[in-house]
C-alpha cells in the first residue's frame, strides 16, 4: 500500500482530486454569496420601492386633505354670509323661514360629519391595535390594505359631503328640482361611502383576530415539535 502511495502517478491523482474539490467547494461557496448578495440587493430595491409608494401616498393624503378642508372653509364661509343676508331681510317671517331653512340644512349635513368622525375614530384605534400586534410580529398585511381603504373612502365621503354645503350654501331659497337631485345623488353616494368605509373597518378587525389566532397556532406547533425532538433524543 505504502509503495503505491508513494507512485507519483497516485500522489498526482490524488492532488487533482483535492483541487478539483477544492474549486467546486469555492464554487459553490461563490454561487452561495452570490445568491445572497443577490437576495439582499433585491430586498433592498423592495425595501426602497415601498418606502417610495409610502411617500407617494402620503403626498396623495395631506394633498386630499388640504382640498376637502379648503372645500369646507369655502362653503362655511358661503353659509355664514347667507346668515349675514338674512339678518337684512326686513320681513320678519321671511327671516325666520331662511334662517330655519339654513339651521335644517347644517344639522342635515352635521348627522354625515358625525358618521366620517365615527368611523374614523374607530380607524385610528384599529390603527394603535395594528402597531401593537407589529410589535409581537403579528403578520398585519392584510389589515394595512382594509385600514387604507377606510381612508380613502372617507376622503371620498368628505369630498362628498363638501359639495353638498358648497350646493346648499349657494342661496337662502328653496331647492330647485335639480339642486335636489343633485343633493339626492350626493347623499346617496356619502351613506355608500361610509358603509363601505365600515365594512373595510370590521374586515381589518377580523384579520388580526386571524392574524392572532394563526400566530398562537404556530408557536403552539412549534413548542410541540420541538417537544417531540427533545423526547426522540432523551430515548
Amino acid at each position: 500500500m505504502k509503495k503505491y502511495l508513494g507512485s507519483p502517478t497516485v500522489l498526482f491523482v490524488i492532488l487533482a482530486i483535492m483541487l478539483v474539490a477544492n474549486v467546486q467547494a469555492t464554487r459553490a461557496e461563490d454561487e452561495q454569496n452570490g445568491i445572497k448578495a443577490e437576495r439582499v440587493k433585491l430586498k433592498t430595491e423592495l425595501k426602497d420601492r415601498r418606502d417610495e409608494i409610502r411617500i407617494e401616498i402620503e403626498q396623495k393624503k395631506e394633498e386630499m386633505k388640504i382640498k376637502i378642508e379648503t372645500m369646507r372653509e369655502e362653503a362655511k364661509q358661503k353659509m355664514e354670509d347667507l346668515r349675514t343676508k338674512i339678518k337684512e331681510e326686513k320681513d320678519i317671517v321671511k327671516a325666520k323661514i331662511k334662517e330655519e331653512r339654513i339651521t335644517g340644512r347644517e344639522k342635515a349635513l352635521e348627522r354625515f360629519d358625525k358618521a366620517v368622525e365615527r368611523i374614523n375614530n374607530l380607524k385610528e384605534k384599529v390603527n394603535a391595535q395594528i402597531i401593537k400586534l407589529q410589535g409581537k410580529e403579528v403578520d398585519v398585511t392584510v389589515a394595512l390594505a382594509s385600514v387604507e381603504i377606510v381612508g380613502t373612502k372617507l376622503s371620498e365621503a368628505q369630498i362628498k359631503i363638501a359639495k353638498a354645503i358648497e350646493l346648499l350654501s349657494t342661496s337662502t331659497n328653496q331647492l330647485t328640482l335639480e339642486d335636489k337631485t343633485t343633493l339626492r345623488t350626493l347623499a346617496k353616494g356619502i351613506q355608500a361611502l361610509i358603509k363601505e368605509a365600515h365594512q373595510a373597518l370590521k374586515d381589518a378587525i377580523k384579520s388580526l383576530r386571524d392574524a392572532v389566532k394563526a400566530k398562537i397556532e404556530t408557536r403552539t406547533n412549534i413548542g410541540e415539535a420541538e417537544n417531540s425532538n427533545n423526547n426522540n433524543e432523551n430515548e
